[in-house]
């Protein structure tokens, strides 16, 4: 049973310079839904659901690992990368680097068993697409 928590959504808020580029890139290439969207003299901005959010925090330690197993090297991801679960990340990441990513590694089983697959997004944003290959027993 899921430990109780006193908070009931993360949202990651991304400032960006291209908004209209990112907003397509988010929405209609990686098939985010839109939850709400403003336009105003303000200013505009969107929350796209990206389902379950989780809050992973990394040793830098960690952190080189991870960046060696994706993509060969380490400090490429740099203080904030996305962590995506997706059904098939290899087919997710074709089409977000037509549709503008550029792969940075990948695709590489991970000692977790999890297929990952690093990218940049067109905002220099690092995604990490994974799909988890086998569930452990009791997870």
């Amino acid at each position: 049973m899921p430990q109780e928590t006193p908070v009931r959504e993360l949202r990651l808020a991304l400032t960006v310079e291209n908004y209209d580029e990112l907003l397509r890139f988010y929405r209609d290439v990686f098939g985010l839904p839109v939850i709400e969207a403003w336009d105003n003299p303000t200013g505009r901005g969107a929350v796209l659901d990206a389902g379950h959010a989780t809050l992973e925090l990394l040793s830098t330690d960690q952190a080189d690992l991870i960046d060696r197993v994706e993509v060969g090297e380490t400090g490429v991801s740099g203080p904030v990368r996305l962590a995506l679960e997706v059904a098939d990340s290899e087919a997710t990441a074709g089409a977000l680097v037509e549709g503008g990513a550029e792969r940075v590694g990948g695709p590489v089983v991970t000692p977790w068993r999890h297929l990952n697959v690093r990218l940049r997004a067109p905002d220099g944003m690092q995604l990490t697409l994974f799909t988890v290959l086998d569930k452990a027993e009791g997870s």
